[in-house]
């Protein structure tokens, strides 16, 4: 796949034009930058180089996934959350779009706390569980999900061992990667059966977004 160009999305008012989102969508999000700006100051959110980038380089990028929803997605996962991308960025796409549910997965307790706030503030309903990914308690928590996604997390192969066990039969992962996606899958191949999508990058030249489907162990048979 060829690279596309990216027009740069640098303030709301970009983010409006290329997502066409409510205005009250609109608003959480300026909260949402405005709460990463003072928290960046005393935690680690994102790298420091990307903190004038905010609406390009983390608003816009996680929320390119959202055209790629499951139709009728009850459940979303986010795995790995960070500062919320791409997991709360769609959960404030999601509000009033119906109802469903989202859990975002963050082990870092300042972090967490960070999420927390945002989601408080916002009005957002979220689900956000300080746990390891892997953990049985997380298992038990979630189960199976209609839409997992990150950002970031792991290369493909070791992010199909952890997405796996939320998989159910329908269930679509959406993951935004990097040049190294090809590598990354033919490896994840060689483990794992299943179907996959690449999509042009929004905000990266280089970049795709993976759809990832029908995900299953080889040794499953």
């Amino acid at each position: 796949m060829t690279s596309v160009s990216c027009p740069r999305i640098n303030d709301a008012q970009a983010f409006q034009r290329a997502f066409s989102v409510s205005r009250e969508t609109l608003d959480r999000l300026v909260t949402y930058e405005t709460m990463l700006k003072q928290w960046q100051k005393t935690i680690n959110l994102v790298a420091p180089g990307t903190l004038s980038e905010i609406w390009h380089r983390h608003f816009a990028d996680s929320a390119q996934l959202w055209r790629y929803r499951p139709e009728n997605a009850e459940s979303w996962l986010d795995l790995g959350s960070g500062a919320g991308f791409p997991g709360l960025v769609l959960a404030i796409m999601a509000k009033g779009e119906g109802s469903s549910r989202h859990i975002l997965v963050e082990s870092d307790t300042r972090k967490a706390a960070f999420l927390r706030e945002v989601a408080r503030k916002t009005g957002v309903a979220v689900d956000i569980l300080c746990t390891r990914i892997e953990s049985t308690e997380t298992l038990a928590r979630v189960q199976r999900v209609s839409c997992v996604t990150a950002r970031a997390l792991a290369p493909l192969p070791r992010l199909a061992s952890l997405v796996a066990p939320y998989f159910a039969s329908d269930s679509v992962g959406l993951f935004l990667k990097g040049r190294e996606v090809a590598a990354e899958l033919k490896e994840a191949a060689q483990s794992w059966d299943f179907t996959c999508d690449l999509k042009p990058s929004l905000t990266d030249a280089d970049g795709r977004v993976v759809l990832l489907t029908a995900l299953k162990a080889k040794s499953e048979g």
